[in-house]
């Protein structure tokens, strides 16, 4: 792997970044209490981070292709971690959603640049394997970000997580800029510095293009916000779990992700990028089939763990693909990406819990599955291989 690509500082930064993302999700009972609020109104904590973070990728994309994608990356890191430790801080609640948002919108610019110049620096036949070692932090931040603010919060209160976090995030940012040196302040901008903005017409220009966003608009909406999100309140509601064990349960989704990482690189020697497409995106219609389908929450916490391994069998390549997108200016390509994928997810939510009302949570699932399964064979389609 080349020295440029220091891909376990990578992998830290996004942990931090994913974990401030989920922090929130044992802590908003204590936060409202201390507040004054209701858990209904202490929900504008996340959207205050969530909204930010997706809107971002409007420009940090083309900001990084000017100025340097982990210079851009590593500042936002830094400021991202000061506003974790302001949030541990505040004394206000209007006062800690504005804080929320200022970290939303720096954690935003961190993973799309870092995996742009991961793409500017690894070939495109040890890619996926990169990004995959890289994507091991934010595995890592799902699987413990809740679990571990809600211990410390337990003990210390809630804001000990904001601490705690944004002391680690700043170590994170500082050992990355230590380690870049001058390579930091000279950036990495690339043969697409100059377009600005303007490359995302040069993006929606090419069919290849167009179609890449599709899918990321499609992955969002069917799987970021669609059946994902719900999978804990179907265990709550229909199998009479109770929040911690459904909490454990979702969890499984980060024990099959991380296998992803691990076995990646045999998974695309085996398959190539089509037939992981084709057997994430059937694995993921089978599953969804599953939890449809589950007699007892048991089969739903097997199907969890299998649910995370397909899940990035089929999105991996979606990825590797957004790196390509646009070569001479990457940064926006991979922003433009995730913000497709964010407003499918964004959609996805409230169009499954209005079928949630319409259908319940089997007929949702079910037809998420035949959804996904659709969405594969296009993906299949349309995927051009290296």
């Amino acid at each position: 792997m080349p020295a440029s690509v220091p891909i376990a500082l990578f992998a830290l930064a996004g942990f931090s970044t994913g974990a401030g993302m989920r922090m929130l999700d044992p802590l908003l009972p204590l936060v409202a209490g201390e507040f004054g609020v209701t858990v209904a109104q202490a929900t504008a904590l996340v959207a205050g981070f969530v909204l930010p973070y997706g809107l971002v990728q409007l420009f940090a994309g083309p900001l990084g292709d000017r100025l340097g994608k982990v210079r851009i990356a590593c500042c936002a890191v830094l400021l991202f971690g000061l506003g974790l430790l302001a949030s541990g801080l505040a004394t206000g609640f209007a006062g800690l959603v504005a804080l929320r948002a200022w970290c939303g919108f720096f954690a935003g610019a961190v993973i799309p640049l870092l995996m742009a110049h991961v793409a500017d620096s690894v070939p495109y036949a040890e890619r996926q394997v990169t990004i995959s070692r890289f994507l091991t932090g934010m595995v890592m931040a799902q699987l413990l970000a809740g679990p571990v603010c809600g211990v410390l919060a337990q003990y210390a209160g809630w804001r000990m997580p904001f601490l705690v976090l944004g002391l680690l995030t700043l170590g994170i940012g500082g050992l990355l800029a230590r380690h870049l040196g001058a390579a930091l302040w000279r950036g990495d901008a690339g043969r697409g510095a100059g377009r600005g903005m303007a490359a995302y017409l040069d993006l929606l220009r090419r069919p290849s293009g167009r179609w890449l966003m599709a899918v990321a608009f499609a992955d969002g909406f069917l799987l970021f916000g669609g059946a994902f999100p719900f999978t804990g309140s179907f265990l709550i509601e229909v199998f009479g779990r109770n929040a911690a064990e459904a909490g454990l349960v979702v969890a499984g989704f980060g024990l099959g992700a991380f296998a992803y990482t691990r076995a990646a690189r045999h998974l695309l020697r085996r398959f190539g990028e089509r037939g992981l497409l084709t057997l994430g995106g059937a694995g993921l219609a089978v599953l969804l089939t599953v939890l449809a389908l589950a007699p007892a929450w048991p089969v739903v916490a097997a199907a969890q763990v299998v649910l995370g391994l397909a899940f990035y069998m089929f999105h991996g390549v979606l990825q590797t693909l957004a790196t390509e997108a646009l070569p001479e200016a990457r940064g926006t390509a991979v922003g433009a990406f995730a913000l497709a994928l964010f407003l499918g997810q964004s959609g996805g939510s409230l169009a499954f819990g209005l079928g949630l009302t319409v259908v319940g949570y089997r007929g949702a699932f079910l037809a998420a599955a035949l959804g996904v399964l659709a969405l594969a064979l296009w993906a299949r389609r349309g995927a051009r291989v290296a």
